[in-house]
């Protein structure tokens, strides 16, 4: 017998401990940024403070915040070759042939390739490019956008306007429009929320890139990559389509909300947004999330609050015949929705949020480093020769 099979196994790791950290504490009791439960963070703190609680491991002092943020804005701007490639990706965009997560991916690793730290693994060098790659993900995205949109590029030379702070710049850059406070702060808590799970699945393949010595902009790459599919951080995108699937499925006449979920169970579909590989009890950040949405599509009137109004219901529902909570993805992609972002760049704001843990983590791993080689139960046939 080998090794490998004497050894413990647990599919997809689950319950395994792969490792220790500082930086998030996540469990059914709470959820925790170096020790700053996730209600306290959405209730009082900034991204920007979040962030540099998570890159740099303290709450800043009024002038660590002034500079931090400073420096945020000092990187928004892209570099041109990263510019010319967003603007040629427009076809595939376009025409479906590539996603706003692949062009994201291509986009960062190139990054890589301009940044003149990409190299040097050190603390200082990985914080400065942890803060280029904070800066510059959301000017990704709404350069994409306007590309998309076949607009020109706002704010090119500045990355958006100086004078926003980061989730405003965000939204600002996709639309060319400054975005209303309650959108703002929206964006803000859910920038806050989806900043950090402790070893999820892209933070721990960048944990493993990373274990390799393999640079920032690399590991970060393959975060991205693993965020993409629709059992992570695609998720949110899956459940919004979902919900327009319900909602045209009800309004055509061809049954209720609970008829739709009956044929869904009836067809053994994977409804996404429910359920949690930890919170089995519920996620602590959904129905923070969930307030923000359903607040501003109630001020836009009842066509906006039905979809809130069937999400109610389709939660009642899987809890009550699968007793499945919703996590964070399921209200992510109705609030979004209502405020008007399109639902293939739902999950590269993700990845703007999760870049401050996902460096957070690059910068542990590297400061306290073995590499990460599990091992595998072989379960193909046993000796055989080849000539026989």
């Amino acid at each position: 017998m080998s090794s490998s099979s004497e050894a413990s196994f647990s599919k997809g790791l689950e319950g395994v401990v792969a490792g220790e950290t500082t930086i998030c504490s996540l469990e059914q009791g709470g959820l925790l940024y170096r020790g700053y439960e996730i209600h306290d963070l959405a209730d009082h703190a900034t991204f920007e403070e979040v962030a540099h609680v998570l890159l740099i491991g303290h709450k800043p002092s009024p002038a660590e915040l002034a500079a931090f943020k400073a420096e945020l804005v000092r990187e928004r701007a892209l570099p041109s070759p990263v510019i010319e490639f967003l603007k040629s990706s427009g076809p595939w965009l376009q025409s479906g042939r590539a996603v706003p997560m692949d062009v994201l991916r291509t986009a960062v690793s190139i990054l890589g390739h301009l940044d003149p730290d990409c190299q040097d693994n050190a603390p200082a060098a990985n914080l400065r490019k942890a803060k280029r790659l904070l800066a510059k993900t959301p000017t990704i995205i709404g350069h994409m956008q306007n590309v998309i949109d076949g607009r020109a590029i706002v704010g090119a030379e500045k990355g958006g306007d100086p004078s926003l702070d980061h989730a405003a710049n965000l939204l600002y850059m996709m639309t060319g429009q400054k975005p209303p406070a309650d959108h703002a702060r929206c964006i803000d808590v859910s920038l806050t929320l989806y900043a950090e799970h402790d070893y999820n699945a892209s933070t721990f393949a960048c944990r493993v890139i990373t274990g390799t010595l393999s640079d920032m902009h690399g590991a970060v790459t393959g975060g991205i990559a693993a965020l993409k599919g629709p059992l992570h951080g695609g998720a949110n995108e899956a459940a919004m389509e979902m919900l327009k699937e319900i909602r045209a499925f009800v309004e055509a006449g061809k049954g209720t909300v609970e008829d739709f979920m009956k044929k869904a169970f009836a067809e053994k579909r994977k409804l996404m947004g429910f359920g949690h590989r930890v919170y089995k009890n519920g996620d602590h950040r959904a129905p923070i999330l969930g307030a923000y949405g359903r607040e501003i599509a109630r001020k836009q009137g009842p066509s906006s609050l039905k979809w809130f109004e069937i999400g109610d219901e389709v939660q009642r529902i899987m809890l009550r015949d699968k007793n499945i909570h919703a996590n964070v993805d399921f209200p992510c992609g109705m609030t979004y929705f209502v405020m008007g972002i399109p639902v293939p760049q739902y999950t590269p704001i993700f990845v703007a949020a999760r870049m401050s843990g996902w460096c957070a983590h690059i910068i542990e791993q590297h400061a306290n480093n073995r590499l990460i080689r599990p091992l595998s139960v072989y379960v193909g046939p046993g000796q055989r020769k080849w000539n026989s």
